[in-house]
């Protein structure tokens, strides 16, 4: 896990044309984006940067997803806002610095896998969100006016518009739908070229040279910082230990989900997640040393890199490469790109990263499935990305729960009467009318179990109840309780209750709570359901009991 696969490293030399063309697209939208969120932190321009190239270039190389980008993100910038009002940048750098251990903690305990147990609804939920998000945060740029400054992209987005109809800004709105058309229209007919960077590169020239009135990039900071723990305060460390959990707990959540929305674009690359996790872990390690944020995979970067034509990580690798030496070599010249143009590339992005035919796949499959996507969507874009697939997660859950509750079944079987042919046909009679059978299928836990047994305890006309366990797949803790709640109902009413074909590994929470006990102790729990039939027409033949007849 430590080490970067042979495999992974050789596909990096099979493709390197597109994958650096991919890279330098991806590199081009990064640039305003890391230094935007670098701003928004506190914590200044140059963290934004440090973030993209070295977080970038690690996760890149340790991570467990071959076209996943890793940089700044809205969400962790959001995250991090309260930590620098409370700590200052040194409180910033080493919640970093812990959370990249806490990431590699959970990456070497295997923690990842279980973040495919998320299921598609909320994945395809979480992506439409973050579309729209990602399309909102576009409006002030492609409107040409300042962004208010807000973490909630609706108000953000309302204000742009408001701020536009007060004094249109028409050269900038113009700029941004002609790069998004161009982008849209290109790739669908020629998916090869990169028409987002042939876009940007043209809008520039021609607003450079016509003198257009557009907002570009501006000034860039000359450099990166060298590297130090001089921030690290071991004092500040324990109060530091919840914010370190939370932004572990984001940057886990973000990047495995981004990993998987991009497996889901394309359809052939499957991430390993606690790699994935891993490299992560390193990344924001090793970050803070250079004074960057902490980072995560970034949704935005990796489907305009899935989108470009990246086949490798050579890709992710490339853009923080090619973010470095932009950071030293052409600072002036991508410091005159318009923002409205790469709000263009943003906009088309952001439509393209809705897989249509999926989202139209999850409303024809059903109700709930269409319900835990639409929630997830809206809470995406209304809260943040973690309460987000929380909120998806629980309903997503409670629905499954409530199918499989449904689909637990009591069945009361006929008795047979072959197994006494010493009794009379009178006898055989008046026993079948009072010996009921009742099978039980599936799992007999706290979602199912409540509606099933308050009907079997409700049985009437009957001596003798046999209830057949060998198709009951779970039993928890809830189950057996109303089992024995049940069991002891019939008992009251002074019907008798015999047990059969209890399946192995089911014993344990029977046992516990006692439900087996007297019935062990009275000889009514047996393997099969022919002999506990046996034994209880044994029972009241012996006995001479006679059955009392209903009403």
């Amino acid at each position: 896990m430590v080490l970067p696969e042979r495999a992974a490293l050789a596909a990096m030399t099979r493709h390197p044309r597109k994958d650096l063309m991919a890279g330098l697209t991806v590199a081009i939208v990064a640039l305003p984006l890391s230094l935007g969120f670098g701003i928004s932190s506190g914590l200044g321009a140059a963290a934004g940067l440090a973030t993209a190239v070295i977080a970038g270039s690690l996760a890149a190389l340790f991570g467990g997803s071959a076209l996943q980008v890793t940089g700044t993100s809205g969400a962790m910038t959001v995250m991090l806002m309260p930590i620098m009002s409370s700590h200052g940048a040194t409180g910033v750098l080493t919640v970093g610095l812990m959370a990249g251990l806490l990431l590699i903690g959970l990456a070497l305990a295997g923690a990842g896998r279980y973040m495919s147990l998320v299921p598609a609804p909320v994945v395809a939920g979480f992506t439409v969100g973050i579309a729209c998000v990602i399309g909102l945060q576009q409006l002030p740029h492609a409107l040409g006016v300042p962004p208010r400054i807000s973490d909630k992209v609706a108000v953000v987005a309302w204000h742009a518009v408001l701020d536009f109809l007060a004094r249109p800004h028409w050269w900038a709105m113009s700029v941004t739908l002609v790069v998004a058309a161009v982008l849209l229209v290109g790739a669908s007919l020629r998916p090869t070229v990169p028409f987002s960077l042939v876009a940007v590169v043209v809008v520039t020239i021609v607003a450079e040279v016509a003198g257009l009135p557009l907002a570009t990039i501006g000034h860039l900071p000359p450099g990166l910082p060298a590297p130090s723990l001089d921030f690290l305060d071991p004092a500040m460390v324990s109060s530091l230990l919840a914010p370190a959990i939370a932004v572990a707990a984001l940057a886990s959540l973000e990047s495995l989900l981004s990993a998987a929305v991009a497996d889901n674009m394309t359809g052939k690359h499957r991430h390993d997640p606690d790699r994935e996790l891993f490299g992560q872990g390193i990344a924001n390690l090793v970050t803070p040393l250079f004074g960057g944020m902490p980072g995560t995979g970034a949704i935005v970067r990796t489907a305009v890199n899935v989108r470009s034509g990246a086949c490798s990580r050579l890709a992710a690798l490339a853009h923080a490469v090619i973010l470095g030496g932009i950071v030293y070599l052409a600072a002036g010249l991508v410091a005159k790109i318009p923002l409205a143009a790469l709000a263009g590339v943003l906009l088309a992005t952001s439509v393209r990263m809705i897989e249509r035919d999926s989202v139209r796949a999850m409303f024809r499959s059903t109700r709930g499935d269409a319900t835990v996507l639409v929630l997830t969507a809206v809470a995406t874009l209304t809260l943040d990305t973690v309460l987000a697939v929380i909120i998806g997660l629980v309903v997503a859950g409670a629905l499954a729960l409530r199918t499989i509750a449904r689909n637990v079944r009591t069945h009361r079987e006929p008795l047979r009467h072959d197994l006494q042919p010493h009794h009379t046909e009178h006898e055989h009679a008046l026993l079948a009318e009072h010996i009921v059978t009742y099978r039980l299928d599936g799992p007999l836990f706290f979602a199912a179990a409540h509606r099933l047994l308050l009907e079997l305890s409700e049985v009437t006309g009957v001596t003798v109840v046999v209830l057949r366990l060998r198709r009951v797949t779970t039993i928890d803790a809830s189950g057996a309780k109303l089992l024995a709640d049940t069991i002891e109902r019939l008992q009251r009413r002074g019907i008798m209750v015999y047990v059969s074909g209890i399946p192995d590994g089911h014993h344990q929470p029977l046992e516990a709570l006692g439900v087996l006990a007297r019935l062990h102790a009275a000889g009514q729990v047996f393997a099969t359901t022919d002999a506990a039939i046996a034994a209880a027409r044994e029972r009241l033949h012996t006995t001479g009991i006679v059955p009392r007849l209903a009403g």
